[in-house]
């Protein structure tokens, strides 16, 4: 099972980094290790003094695929959830600075919780699916799969000319705009359409 990050998927988030928006689907991959056990708390690393979340819908593959035409992408996922794709602001600035890859900032232990997933077919519309986080009972993001640059489907057939998709694996899709810092004792809860499917503690 593996991981794969779409990234500047929407366009108020490239702004916030001052980042040009794509004209294709900019992806990077996170280990399973990423995961963060169901109901554990999310340990703040000691390598980062700055970690920054990014709430995302993230689609589970559920058949194998490779060079899936656009038309047939959305018979390769059922089920969709939240995720946050925590990120080691420090770190990936210096290895920008250094032209080097960013992993480090992005791929570290527990890095990608993800919520339970339900039944995408319940959604009408795949390109209306409202999410977003709260910490600590205050909303931080709210966003919407119609702001996307690249629909699921579009990500799915563009990712399989690269990577072959195997069931079980996991799409986290991109993130609105909102993201900020992460502190110690920070009560995390991450919803679609204001049904809670993630919850954990920062510690």
């Amino acid at each position: 099972m593996k991981i794969i990050c779409i990234g500047r998927n929407y366009a108020e988030h490239a702004k916030e980094f001052n980042n040009p928006v794509p004209e294709s689907p900019v992806f990077f991959m996170k280990p399973d290790t990423a995961l963060l056990p169901p109901h554990n708390p999310f340990f703040y690393p000691d390598f980062s003094k700055d970690v920054h979340y990014e709430t995302e819908l993230v689609i589970k593959i559920c058949r194998n695929g490779r060079h899936i035409a656009e038309q047939f992408a959305h018979k390769y996922y059922k089920e969709i959830s939240v995720g946050i794709d925590f990120t080691a602001r420090d770190l990936q600035a210096v290895c920008k600075q250094k032209g080097l890859p960013w992993e480090i900032a992005k791929a570290f232990d527990f890095s990608a919780p993800v919520g339970r997933f339900i039944k995408i077919e319940q959604f009408e519309d795949k390109q209306n699916i409202p999410f977003g986080l709260k910490i600590n009972g205050e909303w931080r993001q709210i966003g919407n799969s119609s702001d996307m640059i690249f629909s699921f489907d579009k990500i799915i057939s563009y990712v399989s000319q690269f990577v072959t998709l195997r069931s079980g694996d996991l799409i986290f899709t991109g993130t609105p705009s909102g993201v900020g810092s992460v502190k110690i004792d920070d009560q995390f809860e991450a919803s679609i359409n204001e049904e809670n499917l993630l919850t954990f503690h920062v510690k």
